[in-house]
């Protein structure tokens, strides 16, 4: 069986001279079928049973007001993550975090450098573990997690206006048996 030629093998041919606006108009609407179907409305029916199409597109639209109202805190979803486990877990160590957040380590390596060189966080012996480091939040690291995370309290409680607090608890015990 032969091979087909590599593009770099085929011999160059002078390109067909193309027609001019006007007339490469008229044939592209002459090689249209003439009963091509239109859409007025997209059906999006099937995807809307999917949970994955759906919890995607509810969290993009969360994800979207979260990167601008966190944007004057220096914060992404992830470092927001990191920050608030750290925050909520003083001594935190990087395995714990990787673990817990579904994070990679060399991933998480960066972004502890990042934190620290901002001043967020502070790496402390482990109190059990002579080779572990504990990750702690500085008093500057704090008082930006205290506002930040009001801040995301405030947005996920616009987004989901639309729904009662025990709705929204629903929802949320939901989502966790999927993940959890």
């Amino acid at each position: 069986m032969a091979k087909p030629p590599l593009p770099s093998e085929k011999p160059l041919a002078k390109p067909a001279p193309q027609p001019k606006s006007g007339a490469r108009r008229a044939a592209a609407t002459k090689a249209l079928p003439p009963s091509a179907p239109s859409v007025d409305k997209v059906d999006t029916s099937y995807l809307q049973t999917l949970m994955g199409y759906n919890a995607r597109r509810a969290a993009l639209s969360i994800i979207e007001l979260f990167l601008e109202r966190l944007a004057p805190y220096g914060l992404k979803p992830v470092d927001f993550s990191v920050m608030s486990t750290i925050q909520h877990n003083p001594g935190v160590t990087s395995r714990q975090l990787c673990m817990t957040l579904n994070l990679l380590p060399p991933n998480l390596v960066g972004l502890i450098q990042s934190l620290e060189a901002r001043g967020l966080i502070e790496r402390k012996p482990h109190p059990h573990d002579g080779r572990a480091v504990g990750l702690h939040a500085t008093p500057k690291g704090q008082a930006l997690m205290v506002q930040a995370e009001f801040t995301a309290t405030e947005l996920e409680l616009e987004k989901t206006a639309k729904l009662s607090a025990a709705q929204r608890k629903t929802l949320l015990a939901l989502l966790q048996k999927i993940y959890l």
